[in-house]
């Protein structure tokens, strides 16, 4: 059985692609405020949140249990509205030697967005489950997200 793995969820969303770009690449520290399922960020090294060498702390809760982890933006791609985040630490690294969120906004011509997740990971080992509890999370996360951009 092989430890790597991709896996991805597409989500249709009410708002624009825009603004779902705009929130994950120039507004992220936001995002604690728009879902219960985010307890908490604080920017734990760098000036910048949005600057590739920035580090940011999470506390979140994902299968009933809070956790923590660190995150990085690895690469932003403005053209194709997509960023890269690469989380680690906490409870990440116990069972993950690689975990990246790929995010990716896609407009839809009949309005609102298709909000695309990617989950790319290496297991540390074969009792490491997939992470298909952070899947999960990204869609409930995405749909909460969407209610509140609604509004603004």
């Amino acid at each position: 059985m092989t430890l790597a793995g991709k896996i991805s969820c597409e989500i249709g969303v009410h708002a624009t692609a825009a603004k779902w770009f705009n929130l994950f690449a120039k507004q992220l520290h936001h995002v604690q405020n728009l879902t219960d399922r985010v307890h908490g960020t604080k920017l734990q090294h760098g000036e910048d949140w949005h600057h590739t060498e920035s580090i940011k702390h999470w506390t979140y809760v994902l299968e009933g249990k809070v956790t923590t982890c660190l995150e990085s933006i690895e690469s932003i791609d403005e053209a194709n509205k997509t960023i890269t985040y690469k989380l680690f630490s906490g409870g990440i690294d116990h069972q993950f030697k690689l975990f990246k969120f790929i995010f990716q906004a896609i407009h839809k011509n009949s309005g609102g967005a298709i909000i695309k997740w990617t989950v790319e990971y290496e297991r540390v080992s074969e009792e490491a489950d997939p992470p298909y509890s952070y899947v999960e999370y990204l869609h409930k996360f995405t749909r909460d997200i969407d209610a509140h951009l609604l509004k603004a």
